[in-house]
């Protein structure tokens, strides 16, 4: 199989894992083989003690336009048990996790950004759950997920609606964490995720966890749980490492241990 013929790319730089939707014809639509390989590709990313982040975007100035259609016509469902639409929106990795945003990321497509921790948009990129319009409901995690990123009204508006959301009016309620010129999201992007890489590999992944699932624990539970979580991570060998490269005025060595 040539490069070409690759529906995703993969790349590692240095410890950030680089994974591109190569589908161009089809706006980066998600098959299931492209599924699969974005499952397995996540796998790797949360195995490996090299690698702290990844980074997704998509070939061909399209972040991604959803399910694919002529496939889903065929009887193909692009849904990887345990990890749902795109190997990522029912269970993303441990680790953090980029969209880098050019032109459109439509239904499938903006489920896919909101399964991530962080998003990097062009000014020109388009985010949508258009479904409704099309007598469907956003099934990848749109209709659980948006509400808690932007405020109720406004994702209650544009899931009604089916309206687009311009990455523009996105940054302005704080969908998004960089604006960039056209054509400048994945670099931008890539310097957000070395500026993360810096840091312990294992914090990194504690941090996530906490942020995720903190807001469901009780009141009364919800430093004893974070105790649980963080307690190991500060008699790592990273946290003294850590400690002892500021005093040394150095760059720390991660081991993630």
């Amino acid at each position: 199989m040539t490069r070409e013929e690759q529906p995703l790319l993969v790349q590692e730089r240095g410890r950030v894992l680089v994974l591109t939707l190569n589908r161009p014809h089809a706006k980066n639509a998600i098959s299931l083989q492209l599924s699969e390989e974005l499952a397995e590709a996540f796998d790797v990313l949360d195995r490996r003690d090299d690698l702290s982040i990844a980074v997704i975007t998509g070939n061909g100035g399209s972040f991604c336009a959803g399910m694919d259609l002529k496939g889903f016509a065929r009887g193909e469902i692009p849904i990887v048990p345990d990890r749902g639409f795109a190997g990522l929106v029912q269970r993303p990795p441990r680790k953090p996790l980029i969209a880098a945003v050019e032109g459109y990321a439509l239904g499938g497509g903006f489920e896919i950004a909101l399964a991530c921790d962080l998003i990097v948009a062009a000014e020109d990129a388009t985010f949508g759950l258009p479904e409704v319009k099309r007598g469907l409901t956003a099934n990848a995690g749109g209709l659980l997920r948006l509400q808690h990123r932007i405020p109720y009204h406004y994702a209650m508006e544009f899931v009604l609606t089916g309206r687009l959301l311009p990455a523009t009016e996105a940054a302005e309620l704080r969908l998004v964490n960089r604006l960039t010129e056209s054509g400048g999201a994945l670099e931008e992007a890539l310097r957000l995720a070395d500026e993360i890489a810096k840091n312990a590999p294992r914090a990194l992944v504690v941090s996530k966890q906490v942020m995720v699932e903190s807001p469901d624990w009780s009141l009364d539970e919800k430093f004893s749980r974070q105790h649980h979580h963080v307690d190991p991570i500060r008699k790592s060998q990273d946290a003294a490492e850590g400690a002892r490269a500021f005093m040394e005025k150095r760059a720390p060595q991660w081991t993630g241990r």
